[in-house]
């Protein structure tokens, strides 16, 4: 998602430093005209340099290692990357006094379970560490508003894809998962029975209002959901998928996990504010994934390298941390 900010923001004449480590990226998808820097949020001596080094107006906080059902099983992780990183970049930008605004990208995980249509004006009960590091970082935001007069504008984005996502992680992005799976000659995995529901969200419709919200002023301190309305299911979603490569839906189902069975969000808030008007019906973003898809090619899986708690590890998600501790050996 932070590449398609900051290609919105180069377009609108604005000077961009792209902070990303690559562990969940390629520096192909960094756009043309941003300086980039190669490290991580989590180097509190990099953040600082940074900083004195450049005259930030505006910080984009789009870096987390956004696996939801993961966390559970790599907590430290999590919060070290999530909720700790994050920290580095609020310091930062409260000591350097010339920052305008704090733009982070929190998540509509922060709300938890059965709370239908997810609206802003709810009280967030968030299930699973990462969306308690988002919540966490949102908390601390408006704490550095009061505390510090730092302005920020959080989003809660959803379910987002689109070209350009890591298509070899196993663990998010459903999506990218179906797509690699079907290019491998694999059957498309489901947790439980496929009728769990998500509103999935093609980046075109979010970058360009995450991008922009510094020109609004009535935008500045605070929250707004922000994605596609019409939730669909998990087992919809793989025969639509099937569908745009042209083959027949071979579906495994596997083990229910642990998670949220349905979820979509109100976004009557941002669309007042920006004028939202989605633009990409969920057809056209899976063509429009899968020709790019296509065209890169099958991705080899990467197995998360440190489960800190294999309690309760999903069976297919073991199968992975095996196989890779054993290719580890040889």
């Amino acid at each position: 998602m932070g590449s398609h900010v900051a290609k919105h923001c180069l377009a609108r004449g604005r000077s961009v430093v792209v902070l990303d480590d690559l562990s969940g990226g390629v520096v192909e998808n960094i756009p043309h005209g941003a300086t980039f820097i190669e490290g991580s949020i989590c180097d509190e001596n990099l953040i600082r340099k940074l900083f004195a080094d450049h005259p930030f107006r505006y910080v984009y906080h789009l870096a987390a290692y956004a696996a939801e059902g993961l966390s559970h099983f790599i907590r430290r992780f999590n919060y070290t990357n999530n909720l700790i990183g994050s920290i580095h970049l609020i310091n930062a930008a409260v000591n350097s006094e010339r920052v305008e605004r704090f733009v982070f990208t929190s998540s509509i995980a922060v709300y938890g379970r059965n709370q239908l249509p997810m609206t802003e004006a709810l009280q967030p009960q968030p299930e699973d560490p990462y969306g308690i590091s988002k919540h966490a970082v949102e908390l601390d935001l408006r704490a550095a508003h009061e505390m510090f007069g730092l302005n920020y504008t959080i989003f809660r984005p959803h379910n987002v894809y689109g070209e350009g996502q890591n298509i070899g992680d196993p663990y998010r992005n459903v999506l990218g998962i179906f797509m690699n799976q079907i290019m491998k000659g694999e059957p498309m995995t489901i947790y439980g029975n496929g009728l769990q529901t998500r509103a999935f969200s093609h980046i075109d419709d979010v970058a360009p209002a995450i991008a922009d919200c510094i020109d609004h002023p009535g935008s500045a301190n605070e929250t707004y959901n922000i994605g596609a309305d019409e939730p669909h299911s998990v087992l919809d979603l793989a025969k639509m998928v099937a569908e745009v490569f042209d083959v027949e839906p071979r579906i495994q189902f596997l083990p229910a996990r642990n998670e949220v069975q349905h979820a979509y969000a109100s976004h009557e808030k941002v669309n007042s504010v920006f004028g939202l008007k989605p633009a990409v019906s969920l057809k056209e973003g899976i063509h429009k994934m899968a020709e790019w898809a296509k065209e890169k090619g099958a991705k080899k899986t990467s197995p998360f390298s440190d489960i800190e708690v294999e309690k309760n590890l999903p069976p297919s998600w073991k199968k992975l941390t095996t196989q890779r501790r054993k290719d580890a050996k040889d």
